[in-house]
């Protein structure tokens, strides 16, 4: 590491835990495909996770650090708790210091406890409006997350009119897309206006690779897009790449059951993560897209 960033670093972890701290050494950790991942040691033993890079979307990791204290601060499912972010001595090398979690087996019922603890993490969250205090990221997409009272301008302007615009823009739409995008969000209001049910806080970005298992064998959520949303806006996003059985939803149903329709809706909030993905790896996923686009605004 860098002696200016283990500076920095060593900082920011003293200014959060108002104790001493030197770094003793560390060993990078993989997985992630936008930062460096590091797990530092300290002399007195304690060990932290270290995000950095030199090349950061713009307030990042900050954001980053607000969803995951909001998430830390219901108190439902275990996250890493943020300790500060900061950069080197030149402000070139942006990073994020926070709690680091050891890793175990999620063993026979660990998909039905966390379907539990997601739902009653969606209890505990009902608020009126949707949307966040800032816009952030998800992946490396901007996400735009202005408050809104109406959920279905929420959806339409901040989460698929984005996506489409930016698809637009790229190059990865056409006409046909174009179109059968007007269309859907023409019809927004029969589309998902029911349930009336609350805006809840959102993980935002929980697919198969932005969970754990402690320990202990229990959840934790990691790397958040955080806002406040419909429920099934959250759920959707577990359904499309794996990672989630048919325990979890069974465990969230017991805790609080989906409203009648919502199947339909779940379909239309795999699109904003399935646009997200046409955006950010290119024309694979324009077929997924098309699909649900033509069944709902053909």
């Amino acid at each position: 590491m860098d002696e200016s960033l283990r500076r920095a670093v060593e900082r920011v972890i003293a200014d959060a835990t108002g104790e001493p701290a030197k770094i003793r050494g560390g060993h990078g950790m993989g997985g992630g495909c936008i930062n460096s991942a590091t797990v530092i040691t300290l002399e007195d033993g304690r060990r932290l996770f270290l995000k950095s890079n030199p090349s950061p979307l713009p307030g990042m990791f900050e954001r980053e650090a607000e969803g995951l204290q909001a998430l830390a601060d219901v108190g439902v499912i275990r996250v890493p708790r943020p300790l500060g972010t900061g950069g080197d001595a030149d402000g070139t090398v942006p990073f994020i210091v926070m709690e680091h979690i050891e890793t175990g087996h999620s063993g026979r019922d660990f998909q039905r406890r966390f379907g539990r603890q997601f739902a009653t993490l969606h209890q505990a969250t009902q608020g009126d409006r949707f949307g966040f205090d800032h816009d952030n990221w998800i992946g490396s997409t901007p996400q735009p997350n202005g408050w809104c009272d109406d959920w279905v301008t929420f959806w339409r302007e901040h989460r698929l009119g984005f996506q489409l615009d930016l698809a637009r823009r790229q190059g990865l739409s056409d006409r046909t897309m174009d179109q059968l995008g007007e269309r859907m969000m023409d019809r927004l209001d029969e589309l998902i206006g029911e349930p009336a049910e609350p805006a809840c806080l959102l993980h935002g970005d929980l697919w198969g690779g932005n969970y754990l298992a402690d320990a202990e064998g229990e959840p934790v959520l990691i790397d958040p897009a955080v806002y406040r949303g419909r429920r099934e806006a959250d759920l959707a996003m577990t359904m499309l790449f794996g990672g989630f059985d048919h325990t979890f939803y069974e465990a969230y149903s017991e805790v609080w059951p989906l409203a009648g329709g919502s199947r339909d809706r779940l379909e239309i909030y795999k699109l904003y993560h399935l646009l997200n993905h046409l955006n950010l790896f290119g024309s694979g996923y324009r077929g997924g897209c098309l699909n649900i686009l033509r069944r709902f605004g053909g």
